[in-house]
């Protein structure tokens, strides 16, 4: 029988005034690590031309820190939703859906999202996105600037759901360590992935990445202790690691059960030659 994915989604409130403020938050000039229970009601935001909706913001491009993007965790009450959601012509876009249904028109194709659903839009694509159902709707937006390429085309907008995916196990690991690739890797047309990476109890990343690519690492299920810079750190499922380009970064996913995260990257194009 399949394993059923589970997915956190953030609700808000506060805690009581008997608790401890003590918590697991940093902020470094490698990292940053923004647990589960800091998404509370006081750090919403909301947003231009978004009815009944509003968002945490878990980052944004930020000189000398991570630059390439920006990614929100949405709540869109029952009723609610946009008709003009983006405001950049040039931004593209990836939807994750966490919780709920989601109605969205992609240049006039509707689509009806379900929890694990997936789309990616764009830029200078029109759509609109409506909560018509009767529970919360959440889900992650992922931004980008698109970084067009002379000679290769625009991708065009898609809608999936990971359930439609088979995992792709990463050599060498036993199916310890498993990525969702919603896009092939060596689509030139895409200059950003977002994936889904699994471990299986005992799985890790065994030696400390080194790159280009900067990260917004979300936890939907599980928990792991996650190497970055010169720190180990415990995370779980809720928590979100923004990562700078370089920073050092590896993973043991100890257990009990599955250790999954949504993961951004920026790919495919050369390195700036200007700041």
């Amino acid at each position: 029988m399949p394993i059923k994915n589970t997915y956190f989604a953030p609700t808000g409130g506060l805690p009581g005034q008997n608790e401890l403020l003590t918590g697991r938050a940093v902020f470094t000039e490698a990292y940053a690590v923004i647990p589960k229970g800091v998404m509370r009601d006081i750090v919403t935001s909301n947003l231009p031309h978004w009815n009944n909706t509003r968002l945490w913001i878990l980052s944004r491009p930020l000189t000398g820190f991570a630059e390439t993007f920006s990614q929100y965790v949405m709540e869109v009450s029952p009723g609610g939703g946009s008709d003009n959601p983006e405001p950049d012509a040039g931004a593209e876009a990836v939807l994750f859906l966490l919780e709920g249904e989601m109605e969205l028109a992609l240049d006039g194709a509707n689509h009806l999202l379900q929890e694990g659903g997936y789309a990616f839009i764009p830029p200078g694509c029109q759509w609109t996105l409506h909560n018509k159902s009767n529970a919360p709707l959440r889900f992650h937006w992922i931004r980008k600037k698109y970084k067009i390429a002379q000679g290769i085309e625009t991708p065009p907008a898609f809608v999936t759901n990971e359930n439609l995916i088979e995992p792709i196990p990463m050599p060498d690991t036993e199916g310890r360590w498993a990525t969702t690739r919603f896009i092939e890797s060596g689509d030139l047309r895409h200059d950003m992935h977002v994936n889904i990476v699994t471990f299986e109890p005992g799985g890790t990343i065994p030696f400390e990445e080194t790159h280009v690519m900067e990260h917004g690492l979300y936890v939907l299920e599980g928990k792991a202790v996650y190497k970055l810079n010169q720190d180990w750190v415990e995370v779980e499922a809720g928590d979100y690691l923004w990562l700078r380009a370089f920073c050092p970064q590896a993973c043991y996913a100890g257990g009990p059960g599955r250790f999954r995260y949504l993961l951004y990257k920026d790919v495919n194009r050369h390195a700036s030659l200007v700041s």
